[in-house]
């Protein structure tokens, strides 16, 4: 690990100018400078970069941060990888923690495996380009493929020679130990031989590149002339301590910029359909390789889009394929759609037969959303009540998951037109769903679960508009109070307060006071992210060079780090003069004021959950009486928080 002391250096020494100008063409602007956004298609320069706060902002997409933060997004590092990338740049000699000797056996076995890896994969692709076999048997296979040179180095492809021990014995004369051939998979052992066998002798090789560009395995193809009558085609390199197959995507590497990009993800299933489409021109493209999609590799997705197309074929096969782990992407929140191609293509052949600009518009004009495609295929011809009824249980089972509530609502209501089969029903049965679901789940999941059931289409339109108002003026009092706690977190607003537990007299940071006061009656924001910060300054105000802004902006969780950098440039387009100069009695009444504000927010959701609830209960006395007690509580409460938030409200 790098020590803190080395990571303090980098951070000092990173200037976001210089490292911004890297990527982006800056001119001048003010006190600033600008450019064009290098993470979506910018026409207007609308990034700009601020020297004496160190951040970076685009004002359309709103992606930016801190030097550290830019790196990791524009280059899709981990904190760590974007550290070591400002060091070199810098020339900082990393200082890292002494590891414990098993930390230090572990880290070495895995860079070990990583540099025979490394090693491997320029073996295969000097075998590819410089032996006779290769280019008579694996060049010829990609080229016949219509795969171009350029392509080939770009994924890095290459051949393995057909001689049972060719690599392994190269391998072993430069110096790579047996046992990390045998881990990372490249040779096996046979019992009663004392050599090693190589895994993909006489095979065509693709690369598996990991999100930070190291080789992590390797698939190997059997070439066409060789392939009859064998069952494996293709053969992968095994599980290993840095390959696990349901955790990485195939082209990911190659692909990462653009699908950050562009905004969206093309899911294929195999190597040369993703290879096809980036020659084609559409780089935004992974494989899962024929494996049903895991939630390690729906979230690596989702930190780059929350949009993907799934391609696949127009056969059964492709049909199967494309029901795949689409629970799991509309749980994680993914905006799924599906495309399948005409009968007797594949993304392989679609690819080589169409220009780029063709293939975006085929996507646009046939890609379907998930939930629609879904409801089409279950119910094509079937007549029989109870096919049917299974099919509209499949599908409700999917819109269950999905999390957003208007969108499930809209599915629902979408679903009623197309199965004829009564809206309210499909509410009554996606929330059976919903309440097992939620019963099986850990208290933790159940909160996050929360939500209210879907509103009858009669009341659609006014419930939508109802709720995005409330949300809304929720979301802005909360971010409100985030920005503060960022910006001032570690500022003094509550002094020699009496503890009553202790008598002694204490001081309230800005975190600490939003925190005790949230606190007291158990109250937490929406936003998990928020509640993070919110968390991680009152436990650091203490210290006694906390710095909220600071610490926030160069935050190891690149989220937190880009919410804090945005937070940070509201006004960054301010000419100085211009900016408001907080004093501490302002500050403090501001606090205090949207503290209030949130309370006021929280007891009006609760009154009008209530007064549902009131009309529900209409048929029993007694819950009426007690829900109208309950009412006239919050009633009451509301009322003095309403005194407080209209008259002298910052009255010590």
């Amino acid at each position: 690990m790098i020590d803190r002391q080395t990571i303090d250096r980098i951070l000092d020494a990173a200037n976001i100018v210089d490292v911004v100008s890297e990527f982006v063409t800056l001119r001048k602007s003010g006190m600033n400078y600008k450019g064009l956004c290098p993470f979506h298609d910018d026409t207007t320069p609308s990034f700009y970069v601020s020297p004496s706060r160190n951040i970076c902002k685009c004002f359309s997409c709103g992606k930016g941060g801190t030097p550290v933060s830019f790196i990791m997004e524009h280059e899709q590092m981990t904190y760590p990888e974007a550290l070591r990338w400002l060091a070199a740049k810098y020339h900082i000699e990393i200082h890292e923690r002494e590891l414990t000797s098993e930390e230090q056996q572990a880290e070495s076995e895995r860079e070990s495996m990583y540099i025979v890896n490394e090693w491997a994969a320029g073996y295969f692709e000097d075998t590819l380009r410089n032996t006779a076999d290769g280019v008579a048997y694996g060049m010829q296979y990609f080229r016949s493929r219509g795969i171009r040179d350029d392509i080939m180095r770009r994924f890095r492809l290459g051949y393995s020679l057909p001689q049972r021990d060719a690599l392994s014995r190269a391998a072993q004369e430069k110096g790579y130990k047996a046992e990390f051939l045998l881990k990372t998979g490249l040779c096996y052992s046979v019992q009663g031989h004392p050599s090693l066998a190589d895994r993909f002798a006489g095979r065509v090789i693709f690369p598996w590149i990991g999100m930070s560009g190291k080789v992590v395995a390797f698939g190997g193809r059997k070439l066409d002339q060789a392939t009859k009558g064998v069952q494996q085609k293709y053969v992968n390199s095994p599980d290993s301590e840095i390959y696990h197959k349901e955790q990485q995507l195939y082209g990911i590497y190659q692909a990462k910029k653009q699908i950050a990009k562009e905004n969206c993800v093309y899911m294929v299933e195999g190597y040369t359909d993703v290879i096809s489409m980036h020659q084609c021109g559409l780089e935004n493209v992974v494989a899962n390789s024929g494996t049903a999609l895991s939630l390690h590799q729906i979230r690596m997705l989702h930190r780059l889009t929350q949009n993907i197309v799934l391609i696949y074929d127009g056969d059964e096969a492709g049909i199967h394929a494309a029901l795949r782990g689409t629970d799991m992407l509309l749980a994680e929140g993914m905006n799924v759609r599906v495309l399948l191609l005409p009968d007797g293509d594949d993304p392989d052949s679609f690819a080589r037969k169409h220009t780029a600009q063709d293939f975006r518009q085929y996507i646009a004009d046939h890609q379907t959303d998930f939930i629609v495609f879904k409801t089409r295929l279950l119910l094509k011809d079937v007549s029989d009540p109870v096919k049917r009824s299974e099919a509209v249980g499949s599908i409700v089972r999917s819109i269950a998951v999905i999390k957003d509530q208007i969108l499930r609502d809209t599915y629902i209501h979408e679903c009623a037109e197309q199965t004829g089969v009564a809206e309210q029903t499909l509410i009554s049965s996606m929330n059976r769903i919903i309440y097992a679901d939620k019963q099986k789940a850990t208290p933790q999941e159940q909160l996050a679960q929360t939500t209210q059931a879907p509103q009858t289409a009669t009341r659609r339109q006014a419930t939508y508009q109802m709720r995005g108002q409330v949300e809304s003026r929720q979301a802005d009092i909360e971010r409100l109070l985030i920005e503060n706690v960022v910006r001032h977190g570690e500022e003094v607003i509550m002094k020699d307060l009496e503890d009553e537990s202790t008598g002694e007299k204490v001081c309230l940071t800005v975190a600490q006071y939003i925190s005790y006061d949230l606190g007291l009656d158990g109250l937490t924001l929406s936003n998990p992210l928020y509640n993070t910060i919110l968390q991680e300054a009152t436990d650091h105000s203490g210290e006694p060079d906390f710095n909220a802004s600071r610490y926030f902006t160069h935050h190891s969780n690149i989220e937190v780090a880009q919410l804090a950098a945005t937070l940070s440039m509201e006004n960054v387009k301010l000419a100085k003069s211009l900016e408001m100069n907080i004093k501490e009695n302002t500050l403090r009444d501001r606090i205090i004021h949207l503290v209030l504000d949130f309370r006021m927010e929280y007891v009006k959701q609760q009154l009008r959950s209530l007064q549902q609830k009131l009309k529900e209960v209409q048929s029993d006395v007694d819950q009426m009486m007690q829900v109208m007690g309950q009412i006239k509580q919050l009633q009451e409460i509301r009322n003095v928080l309403a005194h407080r938030l209209g008259s002298d409200v910052f009255a010590n």
